[in-house]
């Protein structure tokens, strides 16, 4: 409604006021004025870098959690997945092309599965990085000791943290 206002007349102009007349009806409007940028506190700042950092050590630490979680069945061996692959060569060579694109896409998959078993994550480094940050990181966001354990969090990590069933 103001746009079709400001199209029919301007009585007057003003940085801070417009002034519109529509037949007998005046309407006043404030333009906003520009907000002053104000920067950020160094306290402000420091807040943001220390979630950041808790963050990063928490989801280093859940992921590595994830990835090394046990998993039903016969735990598969680096020797098993190598003669997967020399199976699936020998194989490749004689399929058909639709065929083919499925083997080579298992190829693919079995390769990242070695590789994932070949790299080792050190549980114990992101264990203690998380132990030092968890309690605050529990604070500041309202994760609580159920959630954690939920998550795959053993009670003796939660423990050494300070973080107990009775603090929420």
């Amino acid at each position: 409604m103001v746009e079709e206002l400001k199209k029919k007349s301007v009585k007057s102009f003003d940085r801070n006021k417009t002034v519109y007349s529509d037949s007998n009806r005046n309407i006043i409007s404030d333009m906003a004025k520009p907000a002053a940028k104000k920067g950020m506190s160094v306290a402000h700042k420091a807040a943001l870098a220390t979630g950041r950092v808790e963050g990063r050590v928490v989801r280093e630490y859940l992921e590595a959690l994830r990835a090394n979680k046990p998993k039903r069945g016969r735990k598969r061996t680096a020797e098993t997945v190598k003669a997967q692959l020399a199976a699936l060569e020998a194989e490749i060579a004689e399929a058909d092309p639709v065929r083919e694109l499925q083997l080579v896409q298992r190829r693919m998959d079995l390769q990242e599965e070695l590789a994932a078993m070949k790299a080792k994550v050190n549980m114990k480094s992101l264990e203690t990085a998380f132990v030092k940050i968890a309690k605050s990181y529990s604070a500041r966001n309202g994760i609580t000791y159920a959630a954690w354990r939920e998550i795959g969090v053993e009670p003796s990590v939660l423990k050494a943290a300070g973080i107990g069933r009775a603090a929420n």
